[in-house]
């Protein structure tokens, strides 16, 4: 009787784990069809529209990394919600909606103001983001089991971005066909949709049971992460990484459209090519990661996307395609690994009542370092708008990739490869 039970109470707690799963996975679904639409080269796009340069250009894709910084006061004030849900709520239904309210300032701002209406929308609902990315970040770790993460993300990952590369050559045809305000309006409309549909979502999130900090004050609290060396070492090398990494890449759209002018349907689909190696590479990640550690799989990942960069010298001497597919593809293969590897790395490295305050103090630390990238990239686009066109197209890739190799193979390969 006391085995049947037991088997009984089993079960159940694997059909209401295998429904809080599937209920995780359908709330992706709009959340990346809209974050597809109103990020990357979309984002770029509508700034171009609204007539942002490319210094305020450097500024909107840098200040979502850099209001990361709040995740530490989240991290703590976590520790005495009494339902970490229902706060999700709250914060994720701010971002989205304040995120999407910028479709809206062409209808109700003076053109003179459009670039700085938006700038203070997103900024807002970014750092209303800061808090829900930390609780769901909290909230998921509980949500999916140890022994099934890796495969977990590892499907969910693949899904999104499956669905990611369809809805960005939708919009990407899209704004061909109806270039300009009246194309932005169909993919906000499409967005406010999937907004809606997403914090309804929401709802039907479990409010797991929260493993609480050993410690009930701020600073005892931040310091917890702090004395970790090897996390810490880790931590801050991945920043400067991240530092270089986004001197470049984001502004990736902008060279396209602005310089090599680069059509809206030719720039989804060198992002569809990169999602799709970056899906590809998931799979291949994930097996490497039962064989080895998650901070040794991440330095492999770091060549890799160093790499893409360097390729991008290649215009000199090759067609104009077949160097920026490449690079895309690289590129997806890299950032691919890198990202699911530094998830893992934050929930599986990490003990799990500090767990919060340990992926507070990665976020804030990498998004100062990612924060400057693209601001101090848009200002050298600004800066060398007169030199030769060849430093615009591509100089700036090859100097950052070297830059990328040369502290991988020195502080990398002693940090991250032999820890």
């Amino acid at each position: 009787m006391i085995l049947l039970r037991s088997r009984q109470q089993y079960h159940r707690k694997r059909s209401v784990q295998r429904k809080n799963l599937r209920i995780a996975t359908m709330e992706g679904i709009p959340a990346v069809m809209f974050m597809t639409l109103l990020g990357g080269q979309f984002l770029t796009g509508y700034l171009l529209y609204l007539g942002a340069n490319s210094s305020q250009l450097g500024f909107v894709l840098a200040i979502t990394t850099f209001v990361n910084i709040g995740q530490l006061f989240a991290a703590f004030l976590i520790q005495r919600l009494k339902s970490r849900k229902w706060t999700l709520v709250l914060f994720v239904a701010l971002h989205r909606i304040l995120w999407a309210f910028t479709g809206l300032i062409p209808f109700v701002i003076p053109k003179p103001y459009w670039v700085i209406a938006f700038i203070i929308l997103y900024t807002l609902a970014f750092i209303f983001n800061t808090v829900g990315g930390i609780l769901w970040n909290s909230l998921i770790s509980d949500i999916v089991p140890a022994r099934v993460r890796g495969r977990y993300f590892g499907i969910r990952n693949t899904m999104m971005n499956a669905l990611g590369t369809l809805v960005m050559y939708a919009g990407g045809i899209i704004l061909d066909h109806e270039p300009g305000g009246k194309g932005f309006l169909i993919l906000y409309v499409f967005v406010w949709i999937c907004i809606i549909v997403n914090i309804t979502m929401f709802f039907f999130y479990p409010d797991m049971p929260f493993e609480r900090s050993t410690e009930s004050k701020f600073v005892p609290m931040l310091k917890k992460p702090l004395k970790d060396s090897a996390f810490l070492k880790a931590t801050l090398f991945l920043a400067g990484f991240l530092f270089l990494q986004n001197l470049v890449v984001p502004l990736y759209s902008y060279v396209m459209l602005q310089l090599l002018h680069i059509n809206y349907q030719t720039l989804s689909l060198l992002n569809v090519a990169q999602t799709v190696s970056m899906m590809g590479s998931f799979y291949i990640w994930g097996n490497l990661n039962a064989k080895y550690s998650n901070r040794r799989l991440l330095f492999w990942t770091l060549p890799i996307i160093a790499l893409s960069c360097l390729l991008w010298g290649l215009l000199s001497v090759l067609p104009m395609l077949v160097v920026l597919v490449a690079a895309h593809i690289v590129f997806g293969i890299g950032v691919g690994g890198f990202n699911q590897l530094a998830f893992n790395f934050m929930i599986g490295d990490t003990p799990k009542s500090e767990r919060p305050m340990y992926m507070a103090m990665y976020a804030a630390i990498t998004g100062v370092a990612a924060f400057f990238g693209p601001l101090l990239g848009g200002n050298v686009y600004s800066l060398i708008k007169h030199w030769p066109v060849w430093m615009q197209v591509y100089g700036m890739q090859v100097i950052v990739g070297l830059a990328m190799i040369v502290i991988t193979v020195t502080l990398g390969r002693r940090i991250l490869k032999d820890a």
